[in-house]
């Protein structure tokens, strides 16, 4: 074949979200190699999410796919305010998807909420036949919604062809499920370990004294949006516990909705009864997450379902910061040699970050000992490889 491969990616939208760095970071990664041609359609232009509305140009993901090179359409609508059903497209829409899908070579849709898309043009006889691979990263599809519908009937009827689960959980829990299709892989996220890597100590001291952080305090940082899958009222709680037997301790907290100008949010601090003489810092949705976790010691997730292979662990572990987590989705493989698992207890959790700060040394060495296994060469190289298998003998049979 004397062109690239051209791949579509299929996005619910453009919104603060580990699932949304990984597939941009693979998108970026492999058209940047040249041997594939990449483009997103984006079924929102914004998202209303975590009592914010986000606007698709504003995030970063967006603006990396466009300064790569890769081309982004989107749809006139806002996610979150209606539910995107099959029913919910206009014929433009669909012609549009269409027309994009059969100048692709395959498909890959970002979790199955964008297969609204699949199962309208199916419906309408208007679905070209493209390979199409559903990039899962959940554990608990379940929460899905009808989301999980449309992925188990378009596996069936052969609209879906292949699956990407990015942790062991999350293509044992889809399977049970009852979603079926002709390939699976499991493919491990990475992360930039250029961007995300231990800060010197001039940074680090520069970073705490633009947050009002004193260079000697420990610091336990939770990086999570403001939603019940992260628990934040769970991490409060231990914080709460946590702060009576290390007083001096700052607590960081940055995601969408994590900021006192979420009345739910404030409602939690309130009751897990923080005051003033704890050191808590709300800085919601932030685009420096590099910096904050070079100034980390404990990265912690407090996370009651629905992970598969959180990336602020691998992010956090990559800055040298300790994971400390609950065990979900494939958290546990994740963090082994470097970090801990605690249950979902709040005095226990309090007690672990105890416990990781006075192992500081031991672990912050084997966190990043372990960079080479974390970074996103390798996750790219794999996805690399799962589309070629997917569609070259598609294409050298046409």
């Amino acid at each position: 074949m004397n062109r690239p491969l051209r791949v579509l990616s299929l996005y619910e939208g453009f919104f603060a979200g580990g699932a949304r760095i990984l597939h941009s970071d693979v998108v970026a990664g492999l058209h940047a190699d040249g041997g594939q041609e990449h483009r997103v359609l984006s079924l929102t232009s914004a998202a209303r999410r975590d009592a914010s509305l986000q606007h698709a140009h504003d995030d970063t993901r967006f603006r990396t796919l466009r300064a790569a090179g890769v081309r982004i359409d989107t749809f006139d609508r806002v996610a979150g305010d209606q539910p995107m059903t099959p029913d919910s497209f206009s014929p433009a829409e669909l012609a549009h998807a269409a027309s994009l899908i059969a100048d692709a070579d395959m498909v890959l849709s970002l979790k199955e909420q964008p297969l609204s898309l699949i199962v309208a043009l199916e419906r309408a006889g208007m679905l070209p036949d493209r390979p199409l691979a559903a990039c899962l990263h959940r554990s608990d599809p379940a929460h899905s919604g009808p989301a999980l519908g449309w992925l188990v009937d378009a596996g069936a009827s052969g609209a879906v062809s292949a699956t990407i689960s990015c942790a062991e959980s999350t293509s044992v829990a889809y399977t049970r499920s009852g979603v079926a299709t002709t390939h699976a892989w499991v493919i491990d996220n990475g992360i930039d370990t250029r961007r995300f890597r231990p800060g010197t100590r001039a940074e680090r001291r520069s970073i705490r004294e633009s947050l009002g952080i004193p260079e000697t305090a420990a610091v336990v940082m939770l990086a999570a949006r403001f939603d019940a899958m992260k628990d934040p009222g769970l991490f409060l709680d231990a914080v709460a516990r946590h702060a009576r037997r290390r007083p001096r301790t700052h607590y960081v907290l940055c995601g969408s909705g994590m900021t006192h100008r979420n009345p739910a949010f404030s409602a939690l601090v309130a009751e897990a009864g923080l005051g003033a003489d704890v050191a808590l810092h709300a800085l919601g949705l932030r685009e420096d997450m590099p910096a904050l976790y070079r100034i980390a010691d404990v990265v912690a997730l407090t996370s009651a379902f629905g992970e598969a292979s959180p990336l602020c662990l691998a992010e956090g572990a990559a800055s040298g910061a300790i994971p400390v987590t609950t065990d979900v989705g494939d958290a546990a493989r994740v963090v082994a040699g470097f970090g801990l698992v605690t249950p979902r207890d709040a005095e226990t959790i309090a007690a672990t970050w105890q416990e990781a700060l006075s192992r500081r040394i031991e672990l912050r060495s084997a966190a990043i000992s372990a960079r080479p296994r974390l970074d996103r060469r390798r996750m790219v190289a794999d996805y690399r490889g799962a589309i070629e298998e997917l569609v070259l003998p598609e294409v050298l049979a046409a």
